[in-house]
């Protein structure tokens, strides 16, 4: 259909809509150039209204109209011919002939014959034909503009345009043009757009029984990959790596479950680790007092950057820098330390006399820091480490967890039950009332919800974007004596993770709650978890048995020339 050896045009006009005005004469059938016949029109009601054939096993799809949304979708693509001999065989056209002389009469410019054509194509709509006819003198009235006929497009304006009553607004700025009709070339004012673009915008006005809306086969098949990706219970592959030939459903094998390595620097247990914003770099705290830095190389596997040393007590909070650039280091109620990531050195001490400091965080502009004190204050620090303020009060406990949104609010644990979000800005605040003590948050990288862990073996997830809501609750994991710290990871953070005092590390859907994996490694309590951003096949552990477990794709999900398919492609902050 339609390929070269085809020498004679079918008897079907080519479609030539997603082409230039240009080039139509040559592509418009004779039938199109005259008036729409009695015959034509009786021809195509036959076909529309009694082309009641059903296709497919669910009895639902029309196959005119299925005929006709391909048939749209060849000519988008550039196959006219084969859209053409499409249309000629099946005897199902894509349009009415009453249309595609409409819309030959766009192209042509013929204004005032397309504006009494709408209401031979099936437009029984006032208001429809009044948003239609508005578009057809607007591109009139700019053409005119533009070939400096300033009183054809003046009387346009006024005996033409306003009297539809369609848009007021719309008519003053068009006046406006006729004070400076230079305004069409100079500052870009006047949208003088192609006729193909015009027939664009009437195609978002007119109902698709009188034209198929642009593009509506893609559209169909977006929605069907969108609704497999909604329904598969384990998504975590980018839309990219869906294919039409098969159905989409991604297994547990797309899941990190598998350990791929154990990193056995630390000397003593190990309390928390957290991956950079970008991917490429993973840091880890212990009981040993030492921070080490960890680089994720381009071939996935995780490697010792930098030993960070100088905290006199055990380690038990970190944070990144927005550009990843920098890191924020937390001893138990001790000092915070801002280290240099590139050379490992550390750049500033930040201490109080008599406070003890508990947590941190990065302002949103970086330029300066937020402490916890064990006198429960919250103290801004700019980055050389001058104190900017000090708000007193019952602001923190003793809660390492600090965190502030992409909004400007500043979250803290402001009670064993209670979360405060401080909005830096309006000096407002909100709260999250808990029945039970509150251990750890986590903030999604969205901000709009926060991962809440409690004494009695739960996590919740409230959503803090406007109205706060609790939407979801995760069981199973244990918790009695240490604190145990969760994460959002994934794609599009689908996954809720968390450690667990039986040394696993536990895997729920965040959307509905559903473990879905438990995965057995470390010997001692699993105190603290991070997905990689960058990479959803990564995912980190960190043990009271000293170790950090890496976990990865099953070995079984190997690519074609063997190597393991742990995400390599996106896990040192690439794609």
């Amino acid at each position: 259909m339609g390929g070269p050896e085809d020498n004679e045009p079918p008897s079907k006009r080519v479609k030539a809509y997603c082409g230039e005005s240009g080039s139509l004469s040559d592509s418009v059938s004779l039938r199109e150039q005259g008036s729409c016949s009695l015959c034509d029109s009786m021809a195509w009601l036959l076909v529309s209204q009694g082309g009641d054939e059903i296709v497919g096993s669910k009895g639902i799809i029309k196959k005119n109209e299925l005929v006709r949304i391909i048939a749209e979708t060849l000519y988008s693509l550039g196959y006219a011919k084969t859209g053409a001999h499409l249309e000629e065989e099946s005897g199902i056209p894509l349009h009415s002939p009453a249309v595609d002389l409409f819309l030959n009469q766009i192209r042509e410019g013929r204004w005032d014959e397309s504006i009494s054509m709408l209401h031979e194509i099936g437009l029984l709509d006032e208001t429809m034909i009044k948003l239609a006819s508005f578009l057809i003198l607007e591109q009139k009235f700019f053409e005119l503009l533009d070939g400096e006929k300033v009183m054809d497009a003046l009387k346009t304006l006024r005996t033409e345009i306003a009297p539809l009553c369609v848009d007021d607004e719309k008519v003053q700025e068009l006046s406006s043009f006729m004070l400076s009709p230079s305004q069409n070339s100079d500052s870009g004012k006047v949208r003088l757009r192609s006729r193909t673009n015009l027939v664009e915008e009437l195609h978002k006005v007119l109902p698709p029984t009188v034209m198929i809306p642009e593009k509506r086969l893609v559209h169909l098949v977006e929605q069907a990959l969108d609704l497999q990706k909604e329904a598969c219970r384990f998504h975590n592959s980018s839309d990219g790596k869906m294919s039409l030939l098969t159905d989409h459903q991604c297994g547990r094998d797309h899941i990190p479950s598998q350990t791929l390595q154990i990193l056995q620097e630390h000397s003593d247990e190990v309390w928390f680790l957290q991956f950079s914003h970008n991917g490429k770099y993973l840091a880890s705290s212990s009981g040993d007092c030492l921070v080490i830095i960890w680089e994720v190389m381009a071939d996935g596997q995780v490697s010792l950057k930098h030993r960070l040393s100088g905290h006199q007590k055990p380690v038990f909070y970190i944070t990144w820098s927005h550009d990843d650039n920098q890191l924020l280091t937390c001893g138990v109620e001790e000092a915070i330390r801002r280290w240099d990531i590139a050379s490992g050195e550390c750049l500033h001490i930040y201490e109080k006399t008599g406070i003890g400091l508990i947590s941190c965080a990065w302002a949103p502009d970086g330029k300066s820091i937020f402490s916890g004190g064990t006198d429960k204050s919250i103290i801004i620090w700019d980055v050389e480490g001058k104190e900017l303020e000090c708000w007193k009060g019952q602001r923190t406990i003793r809660i390492a967890d600090v965190g502030i949104t992409n909004r400007n609010e500043l979250i803290t644990v402001c009670k064993e039950k209670r979360i405060q979000m401080f909005e830096l800005e309006t000096q407002t605040e909100k709260f999250i009332e808990e029945d039970e003590t509150i251990t750890s948050f986590a903030l999604s990288e969205d901000s709009k919800f926060l991962l809440v862990s409690l004494l009695n073996e739960e996590l919740h997830l409230w959503n803090i974007d406007g109205c706060i809501k609790l939407v979801a609750k995760y069981k199973g994991h244990k918790r009695s004596r240490f604190v145990v710290r969760s994460c959002f990871g994934g794609l599009e953070q689908a996954f809720i993770a968390s450690g667990s005092e039986d040394s696993q590390v536990y895997i729920w859907l965040r959307v509905s709650g559903e473990l879905i994996l438990t995965l057995a490694g470390h010997s001692g309590a699993v105190n603290c978890v991070s997905w990689n951003p960058a990479n959803p096949y990564m995912l980190a552990s960190a043990s009271d048995d000293r170790t950090i477990r890496i976990w990865g794709l099953n070995q079984v999900n190997m690519d074609h020339n063997g190597r393991h398919s742990n995400g390599v492609h996106c896990c040192n902050g690439g794609t």
